[in-house]
């Protein structure tokens, strides 16, 4: 991705995967919150439909308590 078109293919393109609570696009980089519904695999498609490659991709997982 080289310019705002970009950014704004790819967010459209990850509107229907379904459990992103929030998608933060920029020039060359994606950060995905999620409900675990959405895989990398649904993600690395989407973005294909727009048009790119997601060359890296990594998990973070956070637990909260539950009190």
């Amino acid at each position: 991705m080289s310019c705002q078109h970009c950014v704004t293919a790819v967010f459209t393109a990850l509107t229907p995967v379904e459990g992103i609570s929030s998608a933060d696009v920029a020039v060359g980089s994606v950060t995905v919150e999620h409900d675990g519904r959405a895989t990398v695999e649904a993600l690395r498609a989407a973005i294909a439909v727009a048009g790119y490659d997601a060359v890296l991709a990594a998990e973070e997982r956070r637990q909260l308590p539950v009190i």
